[in-house]
């Protein structure tokens, strides 16, 4: 997943009723004493490269660095606005590119620690600004007069001689006036402005609510109810419970790394269940961080927006800009795919009830009992276990060989620069250079769960690429979630963690080898169906020999995984796709459902009930739940993927059909295919439309059939697709 730092203040930030605390730093001092203590009001950063300067910012910082850099944003705009000559590119649309610097750059810093490095500080400042920082882009959107000359430029831009990537420029600038509102009347434009800050109010206290949840629950545990878990698993929660006082125990988490190889391995069915019931009823616990009204009024006043913008639902509104540019194509793809996946769940499903009944054990397989009876199955069909496997993915290795990778497709260099400012002690710093040499970014690691981080994995910004008024150099960061091993012992990562590893660094490359001109079109400043797509790429080299004989080398011996061992992995990996594919597609139709009701049917929205309705419809397995219930579906309720879920299988059509590519060439490195990958894809940014770029990567539009291949169900006669078919 990937964030930016202040469109997602802006679309996703929310706003609490608690007071802020007063600050702890005299704000009384003298002006330019002020300054000078305050990071974010210099000029520049005195650090390498210009990074950040976590070691002098403080929480005090963050307010009067807002006031400033809104105060330097309003009058940019005046001075836009104010200009008697003619709109023109340079003097409107260049202008907005150079406007709100002093914004960004604050906003970048403290969204990113909101989400990575919270506090009870933090959360307060969140609160206050995000409704505050949802009124002032408002100001600017609906402007009529900086609507005019934007309007009069884009009127203009067949003619005026611009070249291709300042007409795509021209192009999404007006767009995204027109998509915040601004062709609307005078009392429209009023009303979809309050929805806004609404909307940045409830999405700030859905995330905070999910937040508070996750990091306030554990379960506490003595070492005889830990049977069955793995070694490295226990070491990080003896370690997850000595942060928490609880020295001498073990502690499970409500974060996926370490509640997920819980349920996989515990052999004590009852703590599974109370893990579980616990883990899918996050935000839904009927107290004060329950976010079932708090959805009922996002989902209304997105459905009433979407309704005075002209569109028959919030999801119609929304995927206008996509690859999909309909939920009738995004349906049309999760359906495909629905059918033989629940056909699948439903054979697995009967063997796992097999395996249960063949121990003598007089129970139906249950949601808590699903992932422990996989694991079972995996090692008797393949004789491969997650916990055989663990130890030969040392987290180092895999830090080694997502570089690696870097280097052998793009001629990246990763050098760890120790002393540049970070804002936690495990987070980690490397140069980027290309093969030449040259400087390309800075690219930020932060690896372990701790406290006050929200959960997933997810690539944002520092700083974004651009080269119109000079060339500026991204800055990015990686963030996991992985559990901390003990003091003293190696950190292992199970075999997601290693793909959700490469997946985030291709997020990280689409930000670092960014080329464009414009920061408005730079990285993955993208449609949500197409930001995955270059993530999604990179997972396929992971189980390969070539990467596995390399990096996968056993923890504690140093020793190669033998190669027998890598082939039964390999094999095992589409082992429970029915399960997997099933939970990702229900929380897909439930996001599409809810988004497509209209205004009048959004009003007193039972959530509950809703999702169990929409389940239904689709004929879910009872025990399979959503990936994301509702309560706790942070992408769409408190992230930038409303309407939008889908775009993750989406973009899995275009990077298993973008794979072979490669495979087609007997080179997974072919310098040929990844020099189009890159120009195309990764430095692309936004200069065309994402369906040209990836044919002009692969030559053709993409198909379905590698798809249903890759996750082991039949390619039928009718499987082939271009997604955007007969959506252009």
């Amino acid at each position: 997943m990937t964030r930016t730092p202040l469109a997602a203040a802006l679309a996703a930030a929310l706003l609490l009723t608690a007071p802020l605390p007063a600050p702890a730093h005299d704000h009384a001092a003298a002006p330019a004493e002020a300054a000078q203590a305050n990071p974010f009001l210099l000029a520049e950063w005195d650090t390498p490269f210009g990074a950040v300067p976590f070691d002098r910012i403080r929480p005090e910082h963050y307010l009067p660095a807002f006031e400033a850099g809104m105060a330097a944003h309003l009058a940019e705009i005046t001075a836009i606005t104010a200009n008697s000559a003619p709109a023109d590119f340079d003097n409107t649309l260049l202008a907005l590119e150079r406007a709100g610097r002093k914004l960004d750059r604050v906003a970048a810093v403290f969204f990113n620690m909101a989400s990575a490095n919270s506090s009870d500080a933090i959360r307060a400042i969140q609160t206050q600004m995000a409704p505050r920082l949802a009124a002032h882009q408002n100001r600017i959107l609906l402007d009529p007069a900086l609507f005019a000359r934007v309007q009069a430029v884009y009127r203009a831009r067949g003619i005026s001689g611009l070249d291709a990537e300042q007409q795509r420029l021209v192009e999404r600038q007006h767009l995204q006036f027109v998509r915040a509102g601004a062709a609307l009347s005078e009392a429209e434009r009023q009303r979809v402005a309050a929805i806004g800050e609404r909307l940045a109010a409830l999405s700030t206290r859905f995330q905070q609510n999910l937040m508070k949840d996750t990091d306030e629950w554990a379960l506490f545990l003595d070492a005889a109810q830990m049977a069955g878990v793995p070694e490295a698993l226990k070491g990080a929660a003896a370690a997850e419970a000595k942060a928490r006082g609880q020295e001498g125990r073990f502690a499970i988490t409500l974060q996926r790394p370490s509640v997920e190889p819980f349920l996989s391995f515990a052999h004590d069915r009852a703590l599974r269940e109370q893990a579980w019931r616990a883990w899918i009823l996050r935000g839904d616990n009927n107290d004060g961080e329950d976010n079932k009204a708090i959805i009922a009024e996002i989902v209304a006043l997105r459905a009433e927006r979407a309704r005075i913008m002209g569109h028959d639902s919030h999801a119609h509104f929304t995927l206008e800009d996509t690859m999909a540019k309909t939920p009738e194509a995004a349906l049309e793809l999760m359906r495909r795919v629905w059918e033989p996946a629940l056909a699948r769940a439903k054979e697995e499903r009967a063997d796992m009830q097999a395996l249960i009944d063949a121990a003598g054990k007089d129970f139906a397989l249950q949601g808590w009992d699903w992932r422990y009876y996989a694991e079972q199955v995996r090692k008797a069909r393949y004789d491969v276990s997650q916990d055989e496997v663990r130890p030969y993915f040392p987290l180092e290795n895999f830090i080694a060989a997502q570089f690696h990778l870097a280097e052998r497709l793009f001629g990246l260099q990763f050098s760890e620069r120790r002393d540049l400012p970070v804002y936690h002690p495990s987070v980690r710093v490397w140069e980027v250079k290309d093969a030449e040499g040259r400087h390309v970014g800075l690219f930020y690691g932060d690896y372990f769960a701790r406290q006050g981080k929200s959960g997933g994995a997810w690539m944002s910004s520092y700083r974004v690429q651009e080269r119109f008024d000079g060339a500026v150099a991204p800055h990015v960061v990686n963030v996991m979630n992985i559990p901390a091993p003990a003091e003293g012992e190696v950190a292992t990562i199970s075999l997601d963690d290693a793909i959700t590893l490469f997946h985030e660094l291709g997020h990280g490359l689409h930000g670092l080898l960014s080329d464009v001109r414009y920061p408005s079109l730079a990285g993955t400043a993208v449609s949500r169906d197409f930001v995955e797509f270059p993530a999604q790429i990179l997972e396929h080299y992971l189980l390969t020999p070539y990467f596995l004989d390399r990096f996968a080398r056993h923890a504690g011996t140093g020793e190669p995984m033998p190669r027998e061992l890598q082939e039964r992995l390999i094999a095992s990996r589409k082992f429970n796709q029915g399960f997997a594919t099933v939970e990702f597609l229900a929380s897909g139709f439930v996001d599409m459902d809810i988004h497509l009701l209209d205004a009048e049917a959004a009003r007193d929205l039972d959530v509950a009930a809703f999702e169990r309705a929409s389940l239904e419809r689709i004929g879910l397995l009872p025990e399979i739940p959503m990936r994301h219930r509702s309560t706790h579906f942070a992408h769409i309720f408190a992230g930038g993927y409303s309407a939008g879920y889908y775009s993750y299988l989406w973009s899995e059509v275009l990077d298993s059909d973008g794979f072979e590519a490669f495979v087609e060439a007997g080179d997974l490195f072919d310098p040929a295919v990844a020099a189009r990958l890159k120009k195309h894809v990764f430095a692309a940014g936004n200069r065309r439309d994402p369906m040209d770029a990836y044919i002009a990567f692969r030559g053709r539009p993409p198909v379905v059939e590698p798809l249903l291949r890759s996750r082991g169900f039949p390619v039928g006669p009718a499987a082939g697709m271009a997604p955007a078919e007969g959506t252009e």
